[in-house]
């Protein structure tokens, strides 16, 4: 379990103070692309109105074969290892390491927006706001993804959720248990739905901040093609949100089996 968030917690004699955010960086074999983020997190957090030393960076290192783990402690990023192949494990492990109120999760092939940890504070310090995610601009374009981006877009503006960096508060991530490591794919909607359903009971809600959104890797396409998410990931992927064990081969093939 994390720290409890108004808790100092005490080592070595030194006093370990609870941060205001922390960033958890999921990476399984990211050295090309980690250090495009770290740069934009690193801007982000000079940029933070209550100070970068309030910020940490953690990056979750996932059975890494190429110096992923030592560039990320080179950056001054903390590095936990998670050994499972399951990326539900890996942020949950991330997160378990943290010392932050609020907890932000990003993809290691992102970039984030320079105002980012201030929108994410303040609009966690809303009563009315119990999670939510910011949003995602794609670094190319064509006409399939263009295709695939318009058949999502209106699930995401019903279900109220976004690509991007995903942040709750620590409290509540403990209190519906953090990722669902049952859940091979699907994992990160399956967490805000859960937050979502939290947040009704208090008459809070999920939010989309699409004013400071993150740069959306298209690696996937340029693997995979254009269209494969409409004709190989959706017609599997879509039952497997509901039904997890239905998208193991799905998984393998397009998530991890790839040793980028």
């Amino acid at each position: 379990r994390r720290p409890n968030c108004c808790q100092h917690t005490l080592g070595s004699g030194d006093r370990q103070i609870m941060k205001r955010l922390s960033l958890i960086i999921p990476a399984h074999n990211e050295i090309v692309l980690l250090p495009r983020l770290l740069d934009t997190v690193d801007v982000a957090r000079e940029r933070f109105h209550g100070g970068s030393d309030v910020i940490e960076v953690i990056v979750a290192d996932n059975a890494s074969t190429d110096g992923t783990g030592e560039l990320a402690a080179s950056r001054g990023c903390g590095v936990v290892s998670e050994e499972r192949r399951l990326i539900a494990a890996v942020r949950n492990s991330g997160a378990r390491r943290a010392r932050g109120e609020i907890l932000c999760f990003a993809d290691a092939d992102m970039g984030i927006d320079p105002e980012t940890f201030n929108a994410i504070s303040t609009t966690l310090g809303r009563s009315d706001i119990v999670a939510g995610s910011t949003g995602g601009q794609l670094e190319r374009m064509s006409a399939g993804i263009a295709v695939t981006y318009g058949t999502l877009f209106p699930l995401l503006v019903l279900l109220n959720m976004d690509p991007g960096v995903v942040f709750c508060r620590g409290a509540d991530f403990e209190a519906i248990g953090g990722y669902d490591e049952t859940r091979l794919i699907g994992e990160d909607v399956a967490f805000l739905m859960a937050l979502k359903m939290l947040g009704k009971g208090r008459k809070q809600r999920l939010i989309r901040l699409t004013e400071v959104k993150a740069l959306i890797s298209t690696r996937k396409f340029d693997q995979h093609g254009d269209w494969h998410y409409l004709t190989k990931i959706l017609p599997t992927g879509i039952p497997a949100v509901f039904w997890p064990h239905l998208g193991k081969k799905l998984a393998d093939r397009f998530w991890y089996n790839n040793d980028r």
